[in-house]
C-alpha cells in the first residue's frame, strides 16, 4: 500500500492543494483567414461521404466505400445516421438534420436486427450519447431523442446482473441476458456521462447509479501503479483479471472520463478527479519517455511483469486533448505541458509517414528501455533512424480514427498557436488526397503507401461511422468560431458528441493524489480481455494495442 508520504514523494505535479482552476479555452483566439476555407473543405469531405452513405446504405450502419454496399456491425440501427446527428447539427444542415432525427425516432431498440450481442460501451458512446447530444444542440425540442436513448438503455440494463457493480460487456437484445465474459475498463467505465445525463432527462436516478458504481468498483481495486486500473476487470467478482496498462484501446476511455465526469457534473465528490491526477501524475512519473532518436515524447505501456512496453496506438493519443482539459481545470502547468509533448509526439506519426497520415500502432526505443515485444526489422530500424518510431507489425493501416486530431483540435482552443491550425489543414490535404474512394471516403490499409491504382486492395472497404461523429467534427470545430462548442461549456463524449456543462466550479478534486492498495506484480491473467477492434492489430484477444 502506498501511504501518503509516499504518494507526496512522487508527486511530479507539484502541489495542486488550494490551486484554482481557469478557463479551458485560451481567450481571446484569432482565426486567420485561410480557416474558412479549410472548413468549408472539412464540409464538403463530410457531405461527400455522408451522399455516398445515403445513396448506398442509409438506414444501415457504415457504408462499405469501395463495394458500395453496406455492413451493419452495430445492431443494424443505422449507426452512421445517429453518430453524424450532432455533426450535422453543429454544421447546420437543417434537412438532413430532420431527416436523421425522423429517422432516429423509428429505431426499434427493442431487438437486434443482427445476430450479434449488443455492445454495452459502443451501443451507449454512439446511439445513447448520439441521441442526447443532438437534443440538446437542438435546443431540446424533440423529447423523442430521449425517449430513444432510453430505450436502448434500458435493454442494456440487464448487463448488471445481481449485485455485480460491474456490467458485463454484452447483452443479447433478443432475449435480454447478457454475455457472462471478462470485460474491460474502458467497457466497464465509459458509460457515465451518457447515463448520468439520461438520468438528468428521465429523472430516474438509476441509469447514473448504475453507470457511477461500475466506475467506483475499479478505482476500489488495488492498482499496479497508483491511479492506473488494470485493464482486465471481471464483472463476476469487481477484480482485476488482468494488470496490463495502458491509454490505448481497452482502457483509454475509462481514464479519459474521470476528469469529464467531475467537469460534467461538478460533483462535491473529489474520487473522480482525484484519481484521474494520481493516473496522470503516475503516467508522468512511470510512463512518459523519450525516443533515443528525435526526443520524441510518448507514454509507453506497463505489462503485468511490470515492465515498460515501448509502444503507443493512434487510440491512445486522445491523451494529449484529455490531459490539457484536466491539466487547465486543476490550474497545473506540469500536465500542460506534458500534454503538449505528447500532441506533438502523436503529430510526429502523422508528419512522418509518405500519406501524412497516422498508423494504427507504432513502437520506439527510449531513454527507459527498448522492449517493443515484438520482433525488430532492418527496415524498422531504418524507419526508426529518420523518424523517432516505426510502425508496429500489422499495424499500418488508418481505420479513420479521431485520436490526434481531437488532441490536436484541444491544443488549439487552449493555446491558440497556429501551428496547430497548419496540422488539421494538412490532414484535410492527405484526406483530400488519399481517403477519397470509389463512393466517400474509407480507411486506407498502409499509411505509407501512395498507390491508389485499381486492385492494389489500397482501400478498407468500410467507412466507420466515427468519421462522421469525430474526425470531421473535429476538424470542422477546429476552423470554427472559439466560441461554438467551446471546451469552458460543452463536454464531448468519446465518440465527440458534446454534452452541455454547468458553469465550471473553482476546482475539482481534493487537490490530493489518492493511495490506493498495490495489485502485486508479476500478475497472472486470470481471463482472456475482449477484444477491441476487428482489425488485425487489435483483433486478437492480446494485452494492449
Amino acid at each position: 500500500m502506498w501511504n501518503l508520504a509516499t504518494v507526496s514523494a512522487l508527486l511530479y505535479l507539484g502541489s495542486i492543494s488550494s490551486v484554482l482552476g481557469g478557463p479551458v479555452q485560451k481567450s481571446p483566439l484569432f482565426l486567420p483567414s485561410s480557416a474558412a476555407g479549410h472548413q468549408q473543405a472539412v464540409k464538403n469531405i463530410f457531405l461527400e461521404s455522408y451522399s455516398a452513405y445515403k445513396e448506398f446504405a442509409f438506414g444501415h450502419d457504415d457504408l462499405t466505400a469501395v463495394t458500395k454496399s453496406f455492413v451493419d456491425d452495430r445492431n443494424g440501427w443505422g449507426a452512421s445516421i445517429v453518430d453524424a446527428l450532432s455533426t450535422l447539427i453543429i454544421m447546420g444542415e437543417t434537412d438532413l438534420v430532420n431527416e436523421a432525427i425522423n429517422f432516429t425516432s423509428k429505431i426499434d431498440f427493442n431487438i437486434s436486427h443482427t445476430t450479434d450481442t449488443v455492445s454495452v460501451f459502443e451501443t451507449t458512446i454512439r446511439y445513447v450519447a448520439g441521441s442526447l447530444s443532438a437534443y440538446e444542440l437542438s435546443g431540446k425540442k424533440f423529447p423523442v431523442l430521449v425517449e430513444k436513448a432510453k430505450q436502448v438503455a434500458d435493454k442494456m440494463s440487464v448487463a448488471w446482473v445481481g449485485s455485480n457493480a460491474v456490467p458485463f460487456g454484452e447483452v443479447d437484445f433478443n432475449t435480454s441476458t447478457p454475455q457472462i465474459a471478462t470485460s474491460n475498463i474502458a467497457e466497464a467505465g465509459t458509460l457515465t456521462l451518457e447515463w448520468g445525463r439520461l438520468s438528468q432527462y428521465t429523472g430516474n436516478d438509476t441509469y447514473r447509479k448504475l453507470a457511477e458504481g461500475s466506475v467506483r468498483q475499479i478505482i476500489s481495486v488495488p492498482d499496479p501503479l497508483p491511479g492506473l486500473a488494470g485493464q482486465g476487470i471481471d464483472p463476476s467478482t469487481g477484480e482485476t483479471s488482468d494488470a496490463y496498462i495502458t491509454w490505448g484501446g481497452g482502457s483509454d476511455s475509462y481514464f479519459e472520463y474521470l476528469i469529464k465526469y467531475a467537469r460534467i457534473t461538478n460533483t462535491d465528490d473529489p474520487i473522480f478527479a482525484d484519481t484521474w491526477a494520481t493516473a496522470v501524475d503516475s503516467s508522468i512519473k512511470n510512463l512518459l519517455v523519450t525516443s533515443t532518436v528525435g526526443d520524441h515524447t510518448y507514454l509507453a505501456d506497463f505489462d503485468e511483469t511490470g515492465t515498460l512496453i515501448n509502444v503507443g496506438s493512434h487510440l491512445a493519443c486522445f491523451m494529449a486533448g484529455n490531459w490539457l482539459l484536466g491539466g487547465k481545470l486543476l490550474n497545473n502547468q506540469t500536465i500542460i505541458n506534458a500534454a503538449l509533448k505528447l500532441n506533438d509526439g502523436c503529430w510526429n506519426t502523422y508528419a512522418s509517414t509518405a500519406t501524412g497520415i497516422g498508423p494504427e500502432a507504432f513502437a520506439y526505443f527510449s531513454n527507459k528501455g527498448n522492449i517493443t515485444n515484438q520482433d525488430v526489422t532492418a527496415d524498422d530500424l531504418s524507419f526508426y533512424d529518420q523518424n523517432g518510431f516505426f510502425i508496429q507489425s500489422g499495424a499500418t493501416y488508418y481505420l479513420q480514427r479521431p485520436e490526434v486530431l481531437e488532441s490536436n483540435f484541444h491544443a488549439w482552443r487552449v493555446t491558440g498557436d497556429t501551428k496547430y491550425l497548419d496540422r488539421a489543414a494538412s490532414a484535410i490535404q492527405s484526406f483530400q488526397t488519399f481517403l477519397s474512394a470509389p463512393a466517400g471516403f474509407a480507411g486506407i490499409w498502409d499509411v505509407t503507401n501512395t498507390d491508389k491504382t485499381p486492385d492494389t486492395n489500397y482501400f478498407i472497404d468500410d467507412t466507420q461511422s466515427f468519421w462522421f461523429a469525430e474526425v470531421m467534427k473535429y476538424l470542422y470545430l477546429t476552423f470554427d468560431d472559439p466560441s461554438h462548442i467551446s471546451l469552458d461549456e460543452w463536454v464531448f463524449n468519446t465518440e465527440a458528441h458534446p454534452l452541455q456543462a454547468p458553469p465550471a466550479k473553482a476546482s475539482y478534486g481534493s487537490g490530493k493524489l489518492t493511495a490506493p492498495a498495490k495489485l502485486k506484480l508479476p500478475f497472472t491473467p486470470t481471463a482472456k480481455l475482449p477484444k477491441v477492434s476487428f482489425v488485425p492489430i487489435l483483433g486478437s484477444n492480446q494485452q494492449g494495442p
